[in-house]
């Protein structure tokens, strides 16, 4: 996959949690807008799950509230995701099958060196961030209190809950039952397996009011089948089994209190967040319900919880249906203006 005008931070050697080493190390970003005189203006914007800074494009335009005209939003791509160092472009010994685990701490850390060495930003305006982007940024502002001003975690969340994790040991093991899959050694990608997950995923990413408007019909998919094999299994298809893997691993790490600092403390790790907030669920996201939204809420110093009345499930998050883009707009825009 091409890096579509990605920039490569490659600042040498990351010790990761593991304790390995990940060598001359590749965090590809994108940059939009200009930085301010005083560096005020600076936005950090991380990606999902399989997703890339051009996916995060759907948040950001004139006009927006994540406007390149008047801030300066840095999209950090996830480690694992193919354009960042990732089991798909890492060279022997520890590419493919033997890529090591890699935490949202470590990419939380990698990020910081990018935005602070090498990009020479010291404060950061806001920290937004779907899915795996709010683990990130949860991450971000429990380990940099001073740093993050402002915090929008959408549709993600602080630390992966017990049944969320139990879904991803799904999806690994529906991908990794193809024999094809090889131990990460095919030569061939796992075509039954990335089907297989495919269509595992279908179930979860969307609600079941999802399902019973068969919203998919607005999608161009004119049957729950066809929805299946041209939708998600065409989507699965398309991605590298071991990078699958990989950010699944750093999807299940999430804990912002699993380290050092908080020594997993949940909610000491939560109080320490000084950003103005606001937690974005979905009314109807089977991954990261509302409800574990409340609790962390109820630790954060400065937090409001505003969910998202959508049917999309968690797919509301990224913005593909008009009415939660415009929400999430709104709500940053708030947020930004505070």
């Amino acid at each position: 996959r091409a890096m579509a005008e990605g920039e490569v931070y490659a600042p040498g050697h990351l010790v990761l949690e593991s304790g390995l080493t990940l060598r001359d190390v590749k965090l590809v970003y994108k940059t939009y807008g200009s930085l301010a005189a005083d560096g005020s203006n600076a936005i950090l914007y991380p990606t999902r799950f399989g997703g890339t800074h051009i996916d995060n494009e759907v948040l950001i335009g004139p006009g927006m509230a994540l406007d390149p005209d008047r801030y300066f939003i840095v999209v950090p791509n996830l480690l694992g995701n193919g354009f960042s160092s990732s089991p798909s472009n890492t060279p022997p010994p520890m590419g493919r099958g033997a890529f090591p685990r890699v935490t949202v701490l470590d990419n939380v850390r990698l990020q910081h060196r990018l935005v602070t060495e090498h990009l020479g930003i010291g404060r950061l305006r806001l920290a937004v961030g779907w899915s795996m982007g709010a683990q990130q940024v949860y991450q971000w502002a429990a380990l940099y209190p001073d740093m993050v001003e402002r915090l929008a975690p959408i549709a993600g969340s602080a630390r992966t809950a017990h049944h969320n994790y139990v879904f991803l040991e799904g999806m690994r093991a529906a991908l990794t039952a193809d024999a094809a899959w090889a131990d990460g050694w095919y030569e061939q990608p796992p075509a039954r397996g990335l089907r297989a997950i495919g269509r595992g995923w279908a179930g979860w990413g969307l609600s079941q009011d999802f399902y019973r408007a068969e919203a998919y019909r607005d999608m161009g998919y004119s049957s729950v089948e066809d929805f299946l094999v041209n939708y998600w299994e065409a989507h699965y298809l398309s991605r590298d089994a071991n990078n699958l893997l990989a950010m699944i691993a750093t999807w299940q790490s999430g804990d912002l209190s699993a380290n050092e600092t908080y020594h997993g403390d949940y909610a000491a790790a939560l109080g320490a967040i000084t950003a103005r907030t606001i937690v974005m669920p979905c009314r109807t996201d089977l991954y990261f319900p509302p409800e574990d939204s409340e609790i962390e809420v109820s630790h954060m110093q400065a937090a409001e919880l505003r969910i998202i009345p959508s049917i999309w499930g968690h797919y509301a998050g990224g913005g593909r249906d008009e009415v939660d883009r415009a929400f999430i707009d709104a709500a940053l825009e708030e947020l930004l203006a505070a």
